[in-house]
């Protein structure tokens, strides 16, 4: 087993271990004063795991009860929020019994929301069963829906108590959910290890996925340590994102995953940088070709005035200016500010690339 100390303010751990799905119940206990569990799934997941989930809690002593709701991003919004509230109410919650969100990233944003604001704040595990929640959304505490006017534009900060990643859940995701992990997978590369970047290019990650998911962890483990609440260093986590969100929200998200969205956002922006000059040339090809060798889309057939118009409501806008991560190489990242009304521009590579989805 691994297990990787995260330092925020309420200090956790992410612990790594093929079959640690069934153990559930004596971390629970070990963790927690709790009577009752709130599982928290999907229509996709639970059918797979919750029963197993529910016998470990039972079996610690544990009352379980469980909310599923109907899998997709288009259920990630408020709605959805309320209704696992009424499932805490009716099953008598209190501040020191816990939720356990069993699912993807969704799942995990829903749940850790719901885990922040219910009784103003109670305790929850991440059990994260697809590659992009155990690569990245289950750690850092980041919690949240979606509104029609931008993605996770209502949210918290709200650390679990434990991450618990279980590799073997991989073995049941389709393909495209193996894809659509790898967007965030290669973002770690290209942002803080050109060494990293280069070992998926040589290797099939999934053949190596527990060394694939212990780097992302420990890579965002040490991000998020310095910078809990994203007033600096942590931006750099959101490479690819601020365009990839747009493409979503053009997309009324469900015509491309997040993981898929980020990777062309990622190719976007570093072809955007190498116009500017402050990106190294290349290293935009680099990331297509890896992206590419994972099935990853490269390009998008929206406008960049579409692009620039859905990403000015972003979460990361500041005031009149938008904070955007770009590359300096492969590894090395950095922000810039760009006022809104140049992102357009900024953006824009006047057609020198032409791939598509």
């Amino acid at each position: 087993m691994k297990t990787i100390h995260v330092s925020t303010g309420k200090p956790y751990d992410i612990y790594i271990e093929r079959g640690i799905l069934e153990q559930i119940g004596s971390y629970a206990k070990k963790l927690s004063r709790a009577q009752r569990v709130c599982v928290v799934s999907d229509t996709n997941v639970a059918p797979l795991y919750l029963e197993r989930v529910r016998n470990a809690l039972t079996q610690s002593g544990f009352e379980v009860t469980a909310h599923i709701f109907e899998a997709g991003e288009k259920q990630k919004h408020l709605g959805t929020i309320a209704d696992i509230y009424n499932t805490l109410a009716s099953f008598h919650m209190t501040r020191k019994d816990i939720i356990v969100a069993l699912g993807g990233g969704v799942c995990g944003d829903m749940a850790g929301f719901a885990a922040a604001s219910y009784l103003r704040g109670i305790d929850f595990i991440q059990i994260p069963t697809s590659l992009l929640a155990q690569v990245d959304s289950s750690v850092g505490g980041k919690t949240g829906v979606d509104l029609p006017q931008g993605k996770n534009l209502v949210g918290a900060f709200h650390q679990p108590i434990a991450v618990l990643i279980d590799p073997d859940t991989l073995s049941t995701l389709p393909q495209d959910f193996i894809t659509d992990g790898m967007g965030e997978v290669i973002k770690y590369g290209c942002i803080k290890d050109r060494a990293f970047f280069e070992f998926l290019r040589q290797n099939d990650a999934m053949q190596h996925i527990e060394q694939v998911i212990e780097t992302c962890v420990s890579i965002k483990r040490d991000v998020v340590s310095r910078d809990e609440k994203e007033s600096g260093e942590r931006m750099l986590l959101n490479f690819g994102h601020t365009l990839g969100h747009a493409i979503e929200k053009l997309s009324h998200f469900c015509g491309i995953s997040h993981g898929m969205a980020v990777a062309v956002g990622m190719v976007l922006i570093a072809e955007a940088g190498e116009a500017r000059g402050v990106t190294a040339s290349g290293t935009a090809e680099q990331i297509v070709s890896l992206c590419r060798q994972y099935s990853l889309p490269t390009a998008t057939d929206y406008s960049f005035r579409d692009l620039a118009q859905a990403a000015a409501g972003d979460k990361k806008t500041a005031g009149n200016s938008i904070n955007l991560v770009l590359l300096h190489d492969i590894g090395s990242s950095f922000t810039q500010s760009v006022p809104l009304k140049d992102l357009e521009q900024y953006i824009t590579t006047r057609g020198i690339y032409e791939r598509k989805i």
